[in-house]
């Protein structure tokens, strides 16, 4: 049996062992098809409760009453949907079940490919982009029997962390629309804020998927580089990216991220490695684990609101875990894999079309072009290094908690006219330096109402204890519970 095959199969069992443990689940007297989560939807799917068809429409309804003020989407895909929808209700009648994910429509950052459907990555360049082929992850959510929206709207080519800089105009944080959702996957994390879908893929370079999930008020994991594909993704840097799910529980980002994972001999970056049942172990025991404090660099010059948030988060971890001390992380490599490897991909077309680019990006950009080889290679060296020596620091603890972010979200206003990028990167990016899986989830608000992330991190291939430990501190609190105020 092929690699695949045998993926498909586990991601089938696991999800069939995962829905075992849930509840028969229901919604609210509103009859609101979009409030059930992935695993709650998938298994109403799966018993034929409810259709993939009137889950679809249910979506694209609340698309087009609410994303006018959101404007998340860049393209919506209506009648694809649709007729992907029938097409697996007609399977279900069959006997034909292709796992937790069959029938639940999802939506993709737009910087990773869809044949036939443009892929923009919110550039004035690529505006009609039509790719011959899907991306790798696209594939697998396909075979998964996903259900595609449409493609959301983010930082322009990903070079930003604020989502307010795009060729189709900024996405707006539905907690406060003046406000802005982080990025650069800020089109993903208003959308499953706001519920235009169950969920959706981002990618990670700096922080990319859980900057935008800490302010949005929702789920985002950045998982091992390696073990999700990245191939047929437009580039930021391939020694940094990553490509994950964003959810409004845990559990549906493990069903997500069971769908993407494993092995693509076409992509340089991917690993070779035993997948677990992500979704299966979410009910592992926590008592046991170590947690480590890095307060050196992520705990100084944070917002007292996001302080003492943080804080009251580590009192629940304290009561589910074993232990918690305070430690150091290894010091980290600047910025120079993402200059020279940006530089190079947008090389080609700064000749012809740098007119196309906004300020802010093609500033960022052009910085790429003066970094010497030499300079490069002892960037990657200290970043091998960095990778090496935070192996070390799992030695002694089982997992990081840090806030996921420093700052509470910027007006778009703030965001046009100066950069936020340093201060929003700060605490995201160093995990995307040493490879490691790292989950933002929600622990609070502030006191005009604005979500507050927590950052957990784990060792290579450390999925199962993040997801694990998250899982429980979701089911400990009810921040994951709140919806934001769109009417």
């Amino acid at each position: 049996m092929t690699s695949a095959g045998l993926n498909r199969r586990r991601f089938i069992a696991s999800g069939a062992a995962a829905a075992t443990m849930l509840a028969k689940p229901s919604w609210s007297q509103s009859g609101d098809l979009t409030e059930l989560t992935i695993a709650q939807a998938g298994q109403l799917i799966r018993t034929r409760d409810i259709s993939p068809v009137e889950l679809s429409q249910a979506y694209l309804a609340r698309i087009e009453r609410l994303d006018g003020q959101l404007n998340s989407f860049i393209t919506v895909t209506e009648d694809r949907a649709m007729e992907r929808a029938r097409k697996l209700e007609t399977e279900l009648s069959f006997g034909q079940w292709r796992g937790p994910l069959h029938g639940i429509p999802i939506a993709l950052k737009d910087n990773i490919d869809t044949a036939g459907i443009r892929t923009t990555a919110a550039s004035a360049i690529f505006a009609d982009r039509i790719p011959s082929e899907d991306a790798e992850v696209v594939t697998r959510l396909e075979q998964a029997g996903a259900i595609l929206l449409g493609k959301l709207n983010m930082h322009e080519f990903a070079y930003g962390a604020s989502s307010a800089i795009s060729h189709f105009g900024p996405v707006h944080n539905p907690w406060d629309l003046s406000r802005i959702t982080g990025g650069s996957s800020g089109g993903p994390g208003a959308a499953v804020s706001a519920r235009l879908c169950a969920g959706a893929l981002g990618t990670d370079t700096g922080g990319s998927i859980r900057i935008p999930a800490a302010h949005c008020g929702i789920v985002g994991l950045k998982p091992t580089y390696g073990l999700a594909s990245i191939r047929g993704i437009i580039p930021l840097s391939v020694t940094l990216d990553h490509v994950g799910p964003m959810c409004r529980t845990v559990t549906d980002a493990a069903l997500m991220l069971q769908a993407i994972a494993g092995y693509d001999r076409g992509d340089t970056a991917s690993i070779q490695t035993d997948l677990p049942s992500y979704a299966g172990a979410l009910y592992r025991p926590t008592s046991r684990m170590r947690l480590g404090i890095p307060r050196r660099y992520f705990y100084d010059d944070v917002d007292p609101q996001i302080l003492q948030t943080i804080e009251q988060a580590i009192g629940i971890l304290t009561g589910l875990t074993a232990s918690v001390s305070e430690i150091d992380l290894p010091p980290r490599p600047g910025g120079t894999p993402v200059l020279v490897d940006g530089y190079g991909f947008h090389e080609e077309y700064l000749t012809d079309s740098s007119d196309q680019y906004g300020k802010m990006t093609l500033d960022r950009i052009s910085r790429g072009a003066d970094i010497s080889a030499i300079e490069y290679a002892e960037t990657l060296l200290e970043l091998k290094r960095s990778r090496a020596a935070i192996g070390q620091v799992f030695e002694s603890v089982d997992l990081l908690i840090t806030p996921t972010l420093t700052r509470l979200p910027a007006t778009i206003d703030e965001a046009m006219i100066s950069s936020v990028e340093d201060i929003l990167i700060r605490n995201p990016s160093p995990f995307n330096i040493y490879g490691i899986p790292t989950i933002s989830l929600p622990c609070g608000f502030s006191q005009q109402g604005l979500p507050i992330g927590l950052q957990i991190s784990g060792p290579v291939l450390g999925e199962v204890d993040v997801l694990s430990l998250a899982h429980a501190y979701e089911q400990a609190t009810d921040w994951h519970k709140r919806a934001p105020p769109l009417v």
